[in-house]
């Protein structure tokens, strides 16, 4: 079940309420704390090359695409 079909289910399920605490309880993604997908481009919400130096927090896509008004430049 990808994320967007529990959204979905869950949405089905507001004028239920017992049915409702019961799927939450067996069926919501879990909260992560360390992997992958804690790792998230703010800006995008990319998962790989990610740059947190800095407190950046930002692929390497977007950090080219900002990386001059952030203030850093170019020396090669």
């Amino acid at each position: 079940m990808t994320a967007s079909d529990w959204r979905k289910m869950l949405k089905q399920l507001e004028k239920k309420p017992q049915i409702k605490a019961k799927f939450l309880k067996h069926n919501k993604p879990k909260d992560r704390k360390i992997g992958l997908a804690v790792q998230k481009c703010e800006r995008c919400r990319r998962f790989g090359a990610h740059i947190k130096s800095y407190g950046l927090n930002l692929c390497r896509h977007c950090f080219r695409e900002i990386a001059e008004e952030i203030g850093f430049r170019k020396f090669s």
